[in-house]
């Protein structure tokens, strides 16, 4: 499945063509397909086991693949000129703790075959970047745990790739890290990189990405904008939850009779409408029920990963 279309003068950032990866009997990836434009983030969610940091691993080359091509501007993946385009920042911290957060980058630069001027620029932009310019010489084990993460970042994009792997960059971090890197984020994609996203917070993928792949049992299940995505899953219905005083009695039957469903304590309904809210209200007054309280949610990203996954993303 496309999500853009490829550019007759230049390839794609990134093309999966129906790759499938095997572990004995199990089967990790089950032909996934995708394809990137320049410039876009894309976040690929999916619950643990789902296949996603199999796929990730695959565009790295870390992972050989059964069937398929993994493509990086046109380059097979694990080709010299695929890791010169590519950046990979792993979700485990990749870092050498007795070396100060310079040495660090300037052994990360050196693996990317960076030397003289072009290591000297990569570190300094890395640490301004970074915001680690006034910990430059800090090491690593004295760094807080936002610094640790961010460092991390910059240590496997010090080479200034273009196509960028974040593979859940915000893994126990504080608020005001985590906010640091959207804007490290932020500054790549205004830089022109293209970046794949992986993420366990919902918010993120809705804050950071433009298009979104979901993946489960080693297959892409939907992709696209998130306002496409709810379309796809809900239409334009949105849902109304209503709450009733512990003394109403027969809620259940009430709200299956009425079109809901009862989840816990409070009914759900979808509606089209904001004014179908009245006559469920009406209907309620009617048959003796007395709401305490009601709510209008439009459906977002998390309605549409629970409905087409059944799993709530941190499973």
């Amino acid at each position: 499945m496309a999500l853009s279309e490829e550019s007759p003068d230049a390839p794609a950032p990134l093309r999966l063509d129906s790759i499938v990866k095997r572990f004995g009997d199990v089967t990790a990836v089950a032909g996934v397909s995708l394809e990137v434009k320049e410039g876009a983030c894309l976040g690929l969610l999916g619950p643990n086991g789902a296949g996603k940091s199999t796929v990730i691993r695959s565009i790295a080359g870390r992972v050989r693949i059964d069937a398929g091509s993994v493509r990086v501007f046109g380059e097979a993946s694990g080709s010299a000129a695929a890791r010169e385009a590519l950046g990979w920042v792993p979700q485990e911290l990749a870092l050498y703790p007795l070396l100060t957060g310079r040495e660090n980058l300037e052994a990360f630069g050196r693996y990317q075959g960076l030397r003289g001027a072009a290591l000297r620029a990569g570190i300094d932009w890395c640490l301004e970047w970074a915001a680690l310019a006034d910990r430059a010489d800090s090491t690593v084990k004295a760094l807080s745990g936002g610094m640790k993460r961010r460092l991390n970042m910059a240590a496997g994009l010090v080479h200034r790739p273009r196509l960028v792997l974040l593979d859940e960059p915000t893994v126990g971090v504080d608020p005001q890290s985590r906010n640091r890197i959207f804007e490290m984020v932020a500054e790549l994609r205004h830089n022109g990189a293209t970046v794949i996203y992986t993420t366990h917070y919902m918010e993120e993928a809705e804050r950071l990405c433009d298009t979104i792949a979901i993946i489960d049992h080693g297959r892409i299940i939907a992709d696209g904008t998130k306002e496409e995505l709810v379309e796809q899953s809900f239409g334009r219905s949105s849902d109304v939850v209503m709450r009733f005083s512990a003394a109403a009695e027969g809620v259940d039957g009430w709200a299956v009779a009425h079109g809901g469903k009862l989840d816990g304590e409070a009914a759900h309904f979808a509606v089209a409408q904001p004014a179908e809210i009245g006559a469920l209200l009406e209907a309620a007054g009617r048959d003796g029920l007395e709401v305490i309280d009601v709510a209008l949610r439009r459906p977002n990203l998390e309605s549409v990963f629970l409905h087409l996954t059944g799993r709530e993303l941190r499973q």
